[in-house]
């Protein structure tokens, strides 16, 4: 929820920078078709992206799945870099962060892949392989937007930043 010191909107992404939502005769919200346009495009972009990597990178069953934690930790990583240069450094188009953030980045990252690979290690009897990366997955994914948040907040010096217009 926003408050006076927090500028950004209150409600989720879908709801960022958008007047109030019209209702249906029958009460129920119409969606914002704009927005819902913006994360299927990007998340079009991010699952193809996902899928080349899994193409490029294949690992055997009951391998350590490679590639998608690499997918998951980079996504991470650019999640908190994108989260910082939406809402604390720029001034971005209201789609930027439901196109970029939810769409690509969303599409991209595939903790629902990590869940079923991580079953199959374990029916397949590699419980200690299995273990491994679920503690990689999780602490991989943390550490990342940590890491991305603040390889963000210190490019900032080495980028030119345009003056904000004052706000009526």
């Amino acid at each position: 929820m926003a408050s006076e010191s927090d500028p950004r909107p209150a409600g989720g992404p879908l709801s960022a920078g958008h007047p109030p939502v019209a209702r249906a005769r029958r009460g129920a919200p119409l969606p914002p078709w704009d927005v819902l346009a913006a994360v299927a495009a990007g998340g079009m972009i991010g699952a193809l992206s996902r899928y080349s990597v899994g193409l490029a990178w294949p690992h055997a069953p009951g391998t350590f799945p490679w590639s998608t934690l690499a997918v998951n930790v980079s996504g991470c990583f650019l999640i908190g870099a994108l989260m910082v240069i939406i809402l604390e450094l720029t001034e971005p188009h209201r789609l930027a962060r439901p196109f970029l953030g939810v769409g690509v980045l969303g599409g991209y990252t595939t903790f629902s892949t990590a869940s079923v690979e991580l079953d199959r290690l374990l029916t397949a009897g590699r419980g200690a392989v299995g273990l491994a990366y679920l503690a990689a997955s999780l602490i991989g994914a943390v550490a990342a937007v940590w890491a991305g948040s603040v390889a963000a907040r210190a490019g900032e010096r080495f980028v030119p930043r345009p003056r904000r217009r004052a706000r009526e």
